[in-house]
């Protein structure tokens, strides 16, 4: 959906302009993805989406746990479902805190199994993905120990530097790159699940670890400069 928009591209509808070719052309690049079109996805893909997500301390360590669980949830489903239990799963898992979800014994699972709730309200009732994320919490704690932090170990995948992508449109984006199989398989390795390379290069986009958004397109542009200044 986003991240894995690209690899995901749900029904689309962006093509059938009727006339009114000139309007379709200013809609967003990514509007033709299934729930593309609400303001959520926009703000999402607008201002997150492809922006590097990088710095010392464990605020930035969460935050990439938490586009990793994320990412891992939406497999099999849109990435703006997702996008709508955001917020549930912030509350479910402690905002995404690695040390707590990391000491959570392991009946929470059927704990969060279990709540109620429905739709943006909850989180995806799905036991190896729930057992999986306090799974990957621990993981993640082993790789700052052996790596210094998450943050530079993931980032090691792209040798710390956001790469910058020059896609013509959005039908020559990949679903996978090698950098994301070998990814890929270094968390499969370290114990990670729901980490396979179409689910990492998603992450990947997500975290700007690539500029995925099509060349010369607003949000492209945006981060661009944004990486050019960090420089």
């Amino acid at each position: 959906g986003h991240g894995g928009v690209i690899s995901r591209p749900g029904t689309s509808s962006a093509g059938s302009g009727k006339g009114r070719a000139a309007t379709v052309e200013l809609l967003p690049w990514y509007t033709g993805f299934a729930g593309g079109g609400n303001q959520q996805y926009h703000r999402y893909m607008d201002e997150e989406w492809g922006v590097p997500v990088r710095a010392p301390g464990r605020e930035v360590d969460n935050r990439l746990f938490e586009m990793l669980i994320l990412e891992g949830a939406q497999a099999g489903l849109s990435w703006a479902t997702i996008l709508k239990k955001r917020e549930a799963y912030r509350r479910a898992f402690d905002g995404f805190d690695i040390a707590k979800v990391a000491a959570y014994p392991s009946r929470k699972v059927e704990e969060f199994l279990r709540r109620p709730g429905e739709g943006p309200d909850a989180i995806v009732r799905n036991r190896a993905k729930v057992a999986s994320t306090i799974t990957n919490a621990r993981c993640c704690i082993e790789v700052a120990k052996e790596h210094g932090s998450l943050c530079k170990f993931l980032w090691s995948f792209v040798g710390g530097v956001p790469r910058e992508s020059r896609w013509p449109r959005l039908s020559a984006i990949p679903a996978q790159t090698e950098e994301a199989r070998v990814m890929s398989r270094a968390l499969k390795r370290r114990g990670f699940r729901f980490v396979g390379p179409t689910i990492c290069y998603s992450f990947m986009q997500s975290v700007g670890m690539v500029n995925d958004h099509p060349v010369g397109t607003p949000q492209w542009l945006r981060i661009h400069k944004l990486v050019k200044g960090d420089g």
